[in-house]
Parts: C-alpha cells; sequence; structure tokens
C-alpha cells in the first residue's frame, strides 16, 4: 500500500462528473490517505515574471505557488490524475498545474545524455472520461501527453482508467472504468 496520494481534479464540472467519481473510487480502492487539489478553478498561468525570475534564480516569491505545488508531489507516493477530455485534450488548468511543476533542477534535470526526471519511484493512475474520444485514438491528445509529460518529470509506472467514448454505451464503458478500478486495487489487497 502506497503511504500517501495525492488527488488532482480537474474537471469544471463538480455534481456528475465522471472523471470525479471514478478517480476518489480510485484512491478509495487504494487505501492510501488521500490530499486532494481541485484545479479546475485555474492557476496562474506561466508569465513573463515568472520566467524572468526562473532564468534570474530570483526568490521574488513568483514561485512560490510551483515551489508548493511541486513540495505536494514531492511528498507523495501515489498520483491519481482525473481528466475530462475536452476537445481532444486536457483541460487549460490542468495544462497550467503541469506547467507549474515541470521546473528544470526541481523535477527533471538536464544532462549530457539528456533530460532526466527526478520524482522516480512513484506510480501514477490517469483517470481519463471523453464522450466521444477513444483512448489511445489517433486523435487523443490528452493520454499520450499526459504519459509523456510523467515520464519526462521521472514518473514512468503509468495506468490508465479510461471511461472513453460515453456519448455510445454510458452503463457499459462505466461498468469496465469500476472493473479497471478493481482489478488495480487487487495486487494492494492481496
Amino acid at each position: 500500500m502506497a503511504d500517501k496520494t495525492l488527488l488532482i481534479q480537474s474537471s469544471a464540472r463538480k455534481p456528475g462528473s465522471v472523471t470525479r467519481k471514478l478517480a476518489s473510487d480510485l484512491a478509495a480502492a487504494l487505501g492510501a490517505p488521500v490530499t486532494e487539489r481541485d484545479v479546475s478553478a485555474g492557476l496562474p498561468l506561466i508569465d513573463e515574471a515568472w520566467i524572468a525570475a526562473r532564468d534570474a534564480g530570483a526568490e521574488n516569491g513568483a514561485h512560490d505557488l510551483s515551489d508548493e505545488l511541486i513540495a505536494e508531489l514531492r511528498d507523495h507516493d501515489t498520483l491519481i490524475i482525473a481528466v475530462p477530455v475536452y476537445n481532444f485534450a486536457i483541460p487549460a488548468s490542468l495544462k497550467a498545474w503541469i506547467d507549474q511543476i515541470a521546473r528544470a533542477g526541481e523535477t527533471f534535470r538536464y544532462t549530457e545524455n539528456g533530460p532526466e526526471g527526478l520524482l522516480k519511484g512513484k506510480t501514477a493512475y490517469l483517470v481519463i472520461a471523453s464522450g466521444g474520444t477513444p483512448v489511445d485514438s489517433g486523435w487523443d491528445y490528452a493520454t499520450p501527453y499526459l504519459r509523456h509529460v510523467l515520464g519526462f518529470i521521472g514518473i514512468t509506472d503509468v495506468h490508465v482508467v479510461a471511461a472513453d467514448s460515453l456519448g455510445n454505451n454510458a452503463d457499459k464503458v462505466l461498468d469496465a472504468a469500476e472493473a479497471r478500478i478493481a482489478q488495480l486495487a487487487q495486487p494492494l489487497a492481496a
């Protein structure tokens, strides 16, 4: 059993959100204490002041939120990201979270052999829901992007719970997603 789970919620929908429900079900099935971060209301975007502070190595408060989000990520063994697919990709609020946590020298570094992720040894779960975009299809830009970003920061143990193409057969899709959650939690129960 993992020591602590960080659950990132990104759906703009609160009640009735498929990703919120499935991600909460997964967190409960994994059985570890959960810290929830809801980014759906938005986070500050990377701007000129943020970049200038980074380039100057300045401690002027521009990176305070980024530092907090990175510390939160470092402090947890398991990451669950609840991802509704909006227009074939992730919500803008989730992209802002990624921009805040993907920082050279903090979550990755450049080496003579290329970039190296610094958050190794963590497990991530992507809980993805869409109305019509099948996960890992040619027009799913969310899942491969998230796998890439997580790998870039060192998180390579990534599992997917898909509730995709809900517009076609929601009951069947949700049953399959719940079965996947049970499957993922099973090794922990043994």
